[in-house]
């Protein structure tokens, strides 16, 4: 079962969502924006990306500029900061069982599918 956090108004989500259907699958898709992830979903998906919380927080967004930006914040700090924010959650994340791949380019979904 492969889910997609989706953002549909973002170019390289829709993207990699093309990339897994033309693969033959049809995705749980999870607008994220409306519906983000749990704390323990989130540290689980970046724990299997291998990556670090602030690795996958968009820093071009105005809220980060306004409020994060500059700021030492621990792994479980930014964990609680994307979750109260999805907005600053990279897009998309894509889920295939324990596999987990940032789909920055959209062409990295294909290495879980």
């Amino acid at each position: 079962m492969i889910k997609i956090y989706h953002n549909p108004r973002c170019r390289k989500s829709r993207e990699a969502l093309e990339i897994i259907r033309q693969a033959g699958y049809e995705p749980i898709i999870i607008e994220y924006l409306h519906d983000p992830p749990s704390y323990q979903e989130l540290k689980d998906m970046l724990k299997n990306m291998g990556k670090k919380p602030e690795e996958i927080v968009r820093k071009g967004e105005t809220i980060f500029k306004d409020n994060f930006r500059g700021k030492n914040l621990s792994d479980d700090e930014w964990i609680k900061v994307m979750i109260k924010n999805p907005k600053l959650i990279e897009r998309p994340i894509v889920v295939n069982g324990e596999n987990v791949a940032l789909g920055r380019p959209p062409e990295n979904v294909r290495s879980i599918i």
